[in-house]
C-alpha cells in the first residue's frame, strides 16, 4: 500500500487548465481516469488528509503509484477523451455499466446493391440503417416475418442470392412471395431499393402512410371483383396492423426521445433507457454498475451518457446517427456541467439535443415507468448475484488462508499444455481477476522447444511457456511502450486473431501529454491510431499449472531462472485435485466443499478448454493439406484450386486423370502426378478433416 505523498506531484507542476488525468498502480496499470475543468484543484483533492477521503478514494490512491494528465482545449474534448481512455485501460477504480448482452438491432444494409434486413449486434457499419434495439432477436425475426408478406426484401446471405442468381432459381423465400427475388430479375434492382427505402420508412415511424396504401388497395381490388387479390392484401394489411400494435403509442406522435431511469444503494445502480421513436418504445436496455467511484446521482448519469452515446460517437459514419441520438434525453438528474454534455450530444447528432429531468405530464408518468423497471432490475440482479459474489470471496480468501499468501489472488494465471503425440505443441494462458475470467487478456504459446520442433515432454513446454511470459514481464518497464512477441507474432487473443502488443501512451490528437517530468508535444497523427492498444506488463498474484510435482518444478524453475520471487505458484493435479506447492514433498489437500477449490477448478478447465481449442485448430489445419503437400511441384495455389473444384482430398482420389486436368492450372502432366501420389492409401485423417 503506497503512501500519496511519495507521488505527488509539485503544485506548480500542475496546470490550472482543462483535462484528463491517469493515476496507475506500481506496473504501470491504469487504475483510475478522471476529468477536471481545473486540473491542479482536482488533483490537489486527491492529496489531502488521507482520513477526509472517502473510503474508495482511500483505497484507489493508496493502490496507486503515480498520476500524470493531458491537457486539452476545453470540456467537450475532455468528456470523449476521458471516454475513450476508460473504454481502452478499462480501470478498476471506474464506474463501468456493463450490458447483461449484446443488444440486437434490426439492420438494412443500404449500402449494399441490393440491401438486405437482417439482425446485426456489435459496432454499427456505415451505410446501413438501424432500428432497435430489441431486447431479443427472435422479436426482430418475428417482425421482419410479418413485414416480409408486405415489403418482400431480400434477407438471404449473399452465399445463398449468388447461389441463386447462378441457378436461376431464387430461394425458398422467394417461392413463397416472401421475398421479391432480385436475384433472379424479378425485381428490378432500382424497384427493390425503392421497396427497401418503403420498409426504413415504415420501421421509422411512418406507418401510416403503408396502411393507407393498402387500404385503398384492397379496396380497389374489391371493387374491380378480383376477391383473390383482395384476401391478401387484407392479410398484408393485418400484418402491418400487427407490426404497429407491438409498440404502443406512449408519446405524441414524431416525438424522439431517450428516457433513462436509475435505481441504487451504496454499493451498486441499476440503470433502465426506453428508446421511443415516433412516440413508439422501440427498444428497452438495462445496465447494472458496482460504485466503485464515490459519485453523486448527476455524476453517474454523465458517466452513463458518456457510455451510452460515446460508442456512436466512435463511429460517426454510420447512417442514423442523428435518431441513435434523438432530440430530447429525459434523465433522472442532472449533470452539472450538462451545457458541455448537450454541446458534445449535438456534435454527434448533428443538431441541437436536450438533456432535462421530466417535470410533469407523459413524459414524466413515462419516466416512473422506467424507474420502477430499474429498481425490478436492481432487485433482480441482487438475488441473483449474490450467491456468486459470496462465493468470489470466499473462494479468494480460502486461497489466501491455505496457499499462505500475503494478499488475496486478485489476479490469476493459470496455463496448461496441449499435443497429440508431441506435435503441434501448444500453450494456454488464461487470466481470471477477482474471481471472474479477464477473456481479453488470455494467450496462446506456440511451444519450439530447443531445436525449434517442440519440446521433448510437458514439464519442458511448461518451462518453456513460463520463461516467455515472464521474460517480456521483466523486458517490459512500467509505461514503455513495446512490441515485442509472444508467438513469434503478435499475441493471439480469444478468437485467434493478432492483437498488437499494448503501449500506454496515447492523447487525444494535436494535444500536448503533460506528465510531472515535463510536457511532450504531440503533433496530430503520431497519438491515437498509430499507438499500440494495450499493454501486458504486469504480474500475477498467483500461477496455476495443470499437473503435478513435475510440472511445477518445472515452473518453478522458470521462474527462478529469471528472479521472480513476487510471485505465488501452485499446481493442480486431476487425480485427487491435489494442490502442489514447489519445495513441498506432499500435496495440499483442500477440502470439497472449498469455494477456493472450485477457483482452481474452473481455471484449470479454462486454460484446458483454451488450449486444446487452439491446439485443434492447428492440427486440421495442417491434416487438411498433408495428402496434397506430398504431391511433387504442387504449390499452395493449385492445391486451392484443386479443393474448390472437387472439394476434398477424397474427391480428388476418385477423380480420373482427365478430369483433375480440367482444373485451371493443372495440366495433363501435373494430373498424373496427382493421380499418382495419391493413389497409395496416404494420410487417412486428411480426408475426415476436410469431410
Amino acid at each position: 500500500m503506497a503512501d500519496p505523498s511519495t507521488y505527488r506531484p509539485k503544485p506548480g507542476e500542475i496546470p490550472e487548465s482543462p483535462g484528463v488525468y491517469r493515476f496507475r498502480d506500481p506496473h504501470g496499470r491504469v487504475i483510475y481516469v478522471g476529468k477536471a475543468i481545473n486540473l491542479r484543484s482536482r488533483l490537489s483533492s486527491y492529496f489531502q488528509n488521507i482520513t477526509a477521503l472517502h473510503p474508495r478514494t482511500q483505497q484507489m490512491v493508496t493502490t496507486a503509484s503515480s498520476v500524470e494528465w493531458t491537457v486539452v482545449a476545453n470540456e467537450v474534448e475532455s468528456l470523449a477523451l476521458e471516454y475513450s481512455w476508460i473504454k481502452e485501460y478499462d480501470p478498476r477504480f471506474n464506474v463501468k455499466y456493463r450490458d447483461d448482452k449484446s443488444y440486437p438491432y434490426l439492420a438494412v444494409t443500404m449500402g449494399e446493391e441490393v440491401p438486405r434486413v437482417q439482425v446485426m449486434r456489435g459496432a454499427k457499419r456505415k451505410g446501413t440503417r438501424y432500428f432497435g434495439p430489441y431486447s431479443h432477436a427472435w422479436a426482430i425475426r418475428e417482425t421482419v416475418d410479418l413485414l416480409l408478406r408486405v415489403f418482400p426484401i431480400r434477407s438471404c446471405s449473399p452465399g445463398v442470392y449468388k447461389r441463386a442468381a447462378q441457378s436461376g432459381r431464387p430461394c425458398l423465400l422467394g417461392y413463397i412471395d416472401k421475398c421479391a427475388a432480385p436475384c433472379v430479375g424479378r425485381i428490378s434492382v432500382e424497384d427493390h431499393r425503392d421497396l427497401a427505402d418503403d420498409f426504413c420508412d415504415f420501421m421509422a415511424g411512418n406507418t401510416g402512410s403503408a396502411v393507407s396504401r393498402l387500404e385503398a388497395q384492397m379496396k380497389a381490388a374489391a371493387a374491380e371483383l378480383d376477391f383473390e387479390r383482395a384476401a391478401r392484401l387484407r392479410d398484408d394489411l393485418g400484418a402491418l396492423r400487427k407490426v404497429v400494435e407491438k409498440n404502443a403509442v406512449v408519446l405524441p406522435d414524431g416525438t424522439d426521445v431517450d428516457v433513462f431511469a436509475m435505481a441504487s444503494d451504496d454499493l451498486e445502480a441499476s440503470v433502465q433507457v426506453f428508446h421511443v421513436r415516433g412516440g413508439r418504445v422501440r427498444g428497452q436496455r438495462g445496465w447494472v454498475t458496482e460504485r466503485v467511484e464515490d459519485l453523486r446521482p448527476g455524476e453517474l448519469v454523465e458517466r452513463l451518457l458518456e457510455q451510452v452515446y460515446g460508442d456512436i460517437a466512435a463511429s460517426p459514419d454510420a447512417e442514423g446517427t442523428e435518431r441513435a441520438v434523438p432530440r430530447e434525453i429525459i434523465v433522472p438528474a442532472v449533470p452539472d456541467n450538462v451545457a458541455q454534455i448537450e454541446l458534445w450530444l449535438s456534435e454527434i447528432r448533428g443538431a441541437k439535443v436536450r438533456v432535462r429531468m421530466a417535470q410533469r405530464g407523459d413524459k414524466r408518468a413515462l419516466a416512473e415507468t422506467v424507474e420502477s423497471n430499474a429498481k425490478a432490475a436492481l432487485a433482480l440482479h441482487k438475488t441473483r448475484r449474490a450467491g456468486d459474489l459470496t462465493a468470489r470471496s470466499h473462494a479468494l480468501a480460502d486461497l489466501q488462508e491455505h496457499l499462505g499468501l500475503s494478499e488475496s489472488p486478485l489476479r490469476i494465471e493459470c496455463y496448461d499444455i496441449s499435443h497429440t503425440q508431441g506435435t503441434e505443441q501448444v500453450g494456454s494462458m488464461v487470466v481470471f481477476e477477482d474471481g471472474l475470467p479477464r477473456k481479453s487478456e488470455y494467450r496462446h504459446f506456440v511451444v519450439r522447444g530447443p531445436d525449434g520442433t517442440g519440446a521433448r515432454d510437458d514439464t519442458e513446454a511448461m518451462n518453456e511457456v513460463l520463461t516467455r511470459r515472464f521474460r517480456r514481464y521483466l523486458a517490459e518497464p512500467a509505461g514503455s511502450p513495446t512490441q515485442e512477441e509472444v508467438d513469434g507474432g503478435a499475441p493471439l487473443g480469444v478468437d485467434g486473431t493478432a492483437e498488437s502488443v499494448a503501449g500506454d501512451e496515447t492523447a487525444v490528437d494535436g494535444a500536448a501529454r503533460v506528465t510531472p517530468s515535463g510536457p511532450l508535444d504531440l503533433s496530430p497523427g503520431e497519438a491515437g491510431a498509430g499507438a499500440p492498444k494495450k499493454r501486458f506488463a504486469y504480474p500475477p498474484n498467483l500461477v496455476v499449472v495443470d499437473g503435478g510435482a513435475p510440472q511445477v518444478a518445472a515452473a518453478q524453475s522458470a521462474l527462478d531462472a529469471l528472479g521472480i520471487v513476487d510471485v505465488a505458484l501452485v499446481g493442480l493435479a486431476k487425480r485427487l485435485e491435489e494442490v502442489w506447492v514447489p519445495g513441498e514433498e506432499f500435496p495440499l489437500v483442500l477440502p470439497r466443499t472449498s469455494d477456493g477449490l472450485f477457483l482452481l477448478q474452473r481455471l484449470r478447465d479454462e486454460a484446458h478448454r483454451f488450449a486444446i481449442t487452439h491446439h485443434r485448430k492447428r492440427r486440421a489445419k495442417g491434416m487438411t493439406r498433408s495428402a496434397l503437400d506430398s504431391v511433387p511441384g504442387l504449390g499452395p495455389t493449385r492445391q486451392a484450386a484443386l479443393l474448390k473444384a472437387f472439394g476434398s482430398v477424397r474427391a480428388i482420389r476418385g477423380a480420373s486423370e482427365a478430369e483433375i486436368a480440367q482444373v485451371p492450372g493443372i495440366g495433363p502432366k501435373m494430373a498424373a502426378t496427382v493421380a499418382e501420389a495419391l493413389a497409395p492409401e496416404v494420410d487417412r485423417r486428411a480426408d475426415v478433416a476436410r469431410t
